[in-house]
């Protein structure tokens, strides 16, 4: 069996999806390796070190593309055009990565259409024996150390109490927003950094994990919040009256704040809106909002993907793909998380591929396969998308919406 780890192509991904290490593991398993050239060169991953590990290198992505059994991405490969990934798969391919597969229909459409069986990463169960293969959690928590990193780059003051001959400067004041994996790194390393932190979350199990970490916890509705979990583990879709309620309560406490940081994340969904431009007006000049929701639409309406921006004397972080701005250690713990979803699929005697298609863990994340698009959270939506993608064209003077309806 071929696995094949290409270069990533998305624009501003530094990740790969394995590192040498992982590739001398995969290798063991019982798989012949190959790596595009230059794949891991953004992740300070050299050929050379790949070739140490086991590992052949191609020349260019077709090279590596064509014969391989199984394909381990980042993000979703290319699904049109002259160098569309999808085409470069030979049929019955297995594709392993983070697919972003409910906001990318059309892609997961294109790769059913190639013959690519697809795995989507994202959409792994919360359960207790995935939480290895869980990309989300290992990503997120890079991404929770690394905002921190960023509002103390652009933040004016210093972040601990500090007693000196010429004063006491005070202690920053941080305030975390959705208390997830990226959440609860961000209140343990702005807490390590000296910060006065408090924390939120619609769910109130997460108040024990805060305070375990020496942030304090701030209640918007204990009776709303009772059910605000799903079972996988993922916050709810809270009602409007809970956001009104929520609203009152963040605006009251984030005038006093120096740092916020928002992460709230609702699976499938544009990222729910936490901080409104009134809020960030009513914020002391020089403070700090780092979104980590950005990439999903943001939760504050004024973050500019991409961008550091100036609203009303506040600093807006809007950094995209933050994990890779740690892209060793985010591509590292990626490819661990890939090695562990592998490991169990293949038979020990004869090293060969062995999936159960009835397993939680493959039946949760497997998106197409044998020609169709066979997730449930998609399959139940294909003949709507069908149906407006084959609606009568508009007159020639009117312009064609059709793909805006699909997205």
């Amino acid at each position: 069996m071929k696995i094949s780890i290409p270069k990533e192509r998305q624009a501003g991904e530094t990740r790969v999806a394995g590192s040498p290490e992982i590739v001398k593991k995969l290798i063991a398993l019982g798989f012949d390796v190959t790596v595009e050239k230059g794949a891991g060169s953004t992740a300070s991953f050299s050929d050379d070190a790949y070739k140490a590990a086991g590992a052949s290198i191609a020349k260019s992505e077709a090279d590596a593309l064509k014969s391989a059994d199984i394909v381990l991405k980042v993000q979703r490969p290319m699904t049109s055009g002259a160098n569309s990934e999808a085409q470069m798969m030979k049929k019955g391919a297995i594709l392993i990565s983070s697919l972003g597969a409910l906001a990318n229909p059309k892609d997961m459409d294109a790769l059913a259409a190639a013959g690519v069986t697809s795995f989507a990463m994202e959409l792994m169960p919360r359960i207790t024996r995935a939480q290895s293969m869980d990309i989300l959690s290992s990503q997120s928590n890079l991404a929770g150390y690394k905002s921190v990193l960023d509002a103390a780059a652009v933040f004016g003051r210093a972040f601990p109490m500090m007693m000196t001959a010429a004063g006491t400067i005070a202690p920053a004041k941080a305030f975390i927003m959705g208390v997830g994996v990226a959440g609860l790194q961000a209140i343990a390393t702005a807490k390590r950094l000296g910060a006065v932190v408090t924390a939120t979350d619609v769910r109130p199990a997460t108040r024990e994990q805060v305070e375990s970490l020496g942030g304090k916890f701030l209640t918007v509705d204990p009776e709303m919040e009772k059910d605000a979990q799903t079972e996988g583990g993922y916050a709810k879709e809270m009602p409007p009256e809970y956001f009104e309620k929520q609203k009152k309560v963040v605006a009251e406490h984030i005038t006093k704040q120096d740092i916020v940081i928002t992460t709230a994340l609702i699976p499938g969904r544009p990222a729910p809106v936490l901080i409104t431009e009134d809020m960030v007006k009513s914020m002391k000049p020089g403070s700090v909002i780092v979104d980590l929701a950005v990439e999903a639409g943001g939760n504050c309406p004024l973050s500019e993907l991409g961008k550091v921006v100036e609203k009303h004397g506040v600093l807006i972080v809007g950094h995209e793909n933050v994990p890779g701005r740690l892209a060793e250690d985010a591509s590292s713990l990626y490819g661990r998380n890939l090695l562990n979803f592998l490991t169990p699929l293949v038979d020990a005697e004869s090293k060969a591929l062995k999936i159960d298609w009835e397993d939680e863990i493959i039946t949760g994340t497997l998106v197409t396969r044998d020609g169709k698009v066979v997730h449930p959270r998609l399959a139940e939506t294909k003949p709507a998308r069908k149906k407006a993608a084959t609606k009568k064209k508009p007159a020639a003077e009117e312009p064609d919406t059709s793909e805006q309806k699909d997205t």
